[in-house]
């Protein structure tokens, strides 16, 4: 379908991806709120950089995003020089951004009201997965739409998959969010109490990890937890947002989740200690910091 698109947001995610759609052959117009990462983009891929949004998205057949939040989401869409005041009647805006699934619904309803598609396609894998074109994406939107946009997206996905209508993939990737919180906090304590125990926490990890207990996070982050490494990765301060979004979604749609609750005030003393920028994996330093060595009679 696409032969024109443009990429709004070149951050640790969208810079990588706008990349995979210029060497698929795409012609790709970015906008980055900083302009000279845009500049750095095109002297990188080719394409061309635009000042707005909204030049950005003109003539563009598919419009995608990355953005940080919400608010960002209605800025480079809705707001002044939005990239919905020029996209083409029969254009669709594919929504990388994990957002709030309220924000969704809004933002395909003024869409659909103008004639154009909209796809709630929040991604997973981290930067690593956007750099190998290996993200997962779940969507939500009209079947259609996300017909017309399967092979573009596929250029930097190793999995997609179409979910419902407009929300289902925020809703999804909450669950992802849900399941990487317990996740990871269950790797924290086992290490912890590997080293407590005194084992090597990576002789238990090299064995554990071939059976029941394995885990993307255990293979990508138990070794770097190990060696108190964290200055990288997905930070406690986008997972503290996306929490945040799944603790509301939960009060709304009356889930209990009392282990997603408890892991996001664990992130809040993260961010209280100065590592809001840390990789999530960070956990484990909150157990670190309150060891009690083994008495020893």
């Amino acid at each position: 379908m696409a032969k024109h698109v443009a990429f709004i947001g070149l951050g640790v995610m969208g810079y990588p991806m706008a990349g995979h759609l210029a060497k698929a052959g795409y012609t790709v117009t970015v906008y980055n709120r900083t302009a000279s990462k845009a500049e750095k983009w095109v002297n990188e891929f080719g394409g061309q950089a635009a000042t707005t949004p909204a030049n950005a998205a003109k003539n563009a057949d598919i419009v995608f995003a990355c953005v940080g939040n919400d608010d960002d989401l209605s800025t480079v869409t809705l707001g002044k020089d939005g990239a919905f005041s020029t996209m083409t009647p029969g254009s669709i805006f594919v929504d990388h951004t994990t957002t709030s699934a309220n924000i969704a619904r809004t933002l395909a309803d003024a869409a659909e009201a103008k004639k154009i598609g909209f796809l709630d396609a929040p991604v997973s894998g981290g930067q690593a997965g956007a750099e190998n074109g290996a993200l997962t994406i779940m969507i939500g939107g009209k079947t259609e739409h996300y017909t017309n946009v399967s092979s573009v997206i596929s250029t930097y996905a190793k999995m997609q998959k179409h979910l419902g209508d407009v929300g289902a993939g925020q809703l999804s990737k909450m669950c992802n969010q849900i399941c990487i919180a317990g996740i990871v906090q269950g790797l924290s304590e086992a290490l912890h109490f590997a080293q407590a125990s005194g084992l090597n926490a990576n002789d238990v990890v090299d064995v554990i990890s071939k059976g029941a207990a394995q885990s993307w996070q255990m293979d990508n982050r138990a070794h770097t937890m190990i060696d108190n490494k964290f200055d990288f990765g997905f930070a406690v301060d986008w997972m503290r947002k996306d929490l945040g979004i799944v603790l509301n979604e939960a009060r709304n749609n009356g889930a209990h989740i009392p282990l997603t609750a408890l892991v996001d005030q664990f992130y809040s003393q993260v961010q209280a200690i100065g590592g809001g920028r840390w990789d999530t994996s960070s956990l484990i330093t909150l157990l670190e910091t309150n060891r009690t060595p083994t008495s020893k009679n």
